[in-house]
């Protein structure tokens, strides 16, 4: 769907008027808040998640919260990268002189 909207002027702002149609594509209601995210073609408008949002939250309270506790699993799995790196370059070797 392509629909030409002008840019107004409200208050020291600037607004799009959607038609109802553009409404009811995004599921949305006069008053409701939508999402503005940047593409790389533009921008799109989308309903807001609430439920996302909500949990994206929680995901960030628990990560501050256990900052230390997520540093160290991130080094544990560096190392384990690392072993299972060297591990694998032993095979490779061993295969090599076969």
């Amino acid at each position: 769907m392509n629909k030409e909207l002008k840019i107004r002027k409200i208050g020291n702002s600037a607004g799009v008027v959607l038609p109802k149609e553009l409404l009811a594509h995004l599921d949305a209601e006069i008053g409701e808040a939508l999402s503005v995210s940047k593409t790389r073609h533009g921008i799109e408008l989308s309903a807001r998640e609430v439920e996302f949002e909500d949990q994206a939250a929680v995901a960030c309270e628990i990560m501050a919260r256990r900052k230390r506790a997520l540093r160290e699993l991130a080094a544990t799995e560096e190392e384990l990268t690392g072993a299972i790196m060297r591990d694998d370059r032993e095979i490779l070797r061993s295969l090599a002189k076969r």
